[in-house]
């Protein structure tokens, strides 16, 4: 989580409002939509001729993330990572950030440094401006709450709920790597519980695990999507795998979908590692969840537009909702597509 040898600084000490203070202090405005952050009683956006977009994720400590092997500055950047991703699906550029945590007297400042050098990290990368938050105690865990921000033009913000019969189903970069770079690190941590002297060798697994602490938001895709004059039908991200997705556009538009599995995009790292761990592939890519790529659809007219593009995969197409939802194997089976995607609920019991 962090080192224990550092020198560590009571929350007490700085209070809340002083503990705000010392965390946001590097904190920079990229945004020209930001007129006032960080420093009243609420954060003040100037919008011209262009929709809001709003959405908040929570994270919490046991069910989304493990401490044990996910260290603070990671943690910060990948839970602004979820919420910008959610902009993106919907066809806008996020532009604000507020970060609300509850944390337990078991972290020194030391520690939420670091959560928030991670949080700063995202924000310069991403140039979105953090505007403000919350602090409060907690008496078990770390838990993080962010809400994002972003605008996009009135005629091009995309719903899940658009995708049409006989559109294309298009996805963005690869799936799977998350959730096996979470099964290599679940791993090593239980070697490390029966050997502490036990130092993992991550290497041979380095673009699971990067994929898994400290993914990458799409923020291209709409940029690209815009440059190449597609409009799509309707979007959403890929956080609880690939299969409960499609069935969230599906039924949003009213639709079915026909998936076709050879066409699923693996990098070559997740296919060695699924061997190695004896799972099928095109399970992971369905379940697996946390890509944080973008799914979406578009008119078959725009095919010739985006073909051969390297960020972007024809996966299937969209069919009548009598039709239903199914993936069409390499064998040339249809099997229907169920969710079978995370759920925090479920795991949340699972772990009771």
């Amino acid at each position: 989580m962090f080192e224990d040898n550092l020198p560590k600084t009571s929350l007490s000490e700085l209070g809340e409002f002083g503990l705000i203070d010392h965390l946001t202090r590097f904190v920079k405005t990229h945004q020209p939509t930001t007129h006032k952050g960080i420093g009243d009683d609420a954060a003040v956006i100037n919008h011209e001729k262009e929709q809001s977009v709003i959405t908040t994720d929570m994270l919490i400590e046991g069910v989304h993330f493990d401490l044990a092997y996910t260290p603070l500055k990671h943690l910060g950047y990948k839970a602004v990572m979820v919420n910008l991703s959610d902009v993106y699906a919907m066809n806008a550029q996020a532009s604000q950030i507020t970060v609300s945590i509850a944390v337990s007297n078991r972290f020194p400042v030391e520690a939420l440094e670091e959560l928030y050098a991670g949080i700063t990290l995202a924000c310069d990368t991403y140039k979105v401006d953090l505007i403000g938050g919350d602090t409060t105690s907690s008496r078990s865990g770390l838990v993080i709450s962010i809400t994002a921000i972003g605008q996009v033009q009135t005629d091009k913000v995309t719903y899940r709920s658009g995708a049409k019969p006989n559109d294309l189903l298009v996805v963005t970069g690869d799936l799977g790597a998350a959730f096996m770079g979470l099964k290599v690190l679940e791993r090593e941590n239980e070697v490390f519980k029966v050997n502490p002297n036990a130092q993992p060798d991550l290497e041979p697994y380095a673009y699971l695990v990067e994929r898994q602490l400290k993914p990458e938001a799409r923020k291209d895709i709409p940029q690209l999507l815009e440059a190449l004059k597609v409009k799509p039908t309707s979007m959403i991200d890929i956080s609880d795998g690939l299969s409960s997705e499609i069935i969230h556009l599906c039924r949003n538009a009213k639709v079915g979908a026909n998936l076709f599995e050879e066409k699923i995009p693996l990098d070559p790292a997740v296919i060695s590692v699924c061997e190695e761990f004896n799972i099928d592939s095109t399970t992971i890519a369905l379940s697996g969840g946390e890509d944080y790529e973008l799914l979406f659809t578009i008119d078959q007219n725009d095919y010739d537009k985006i073909k051969g593009n390297p960020n972007l995969t024809v996966i299937g197409h969209m069919t009548e909702e009598k039709e239903g939802m199914h993936l069409i194997t390499r064998a040339n089976q249809k099997i229907p597509i169920k969710a079978r995607g995370w759920n925090s609920f479920e795991d949340a019991n699972d772990k009771e």
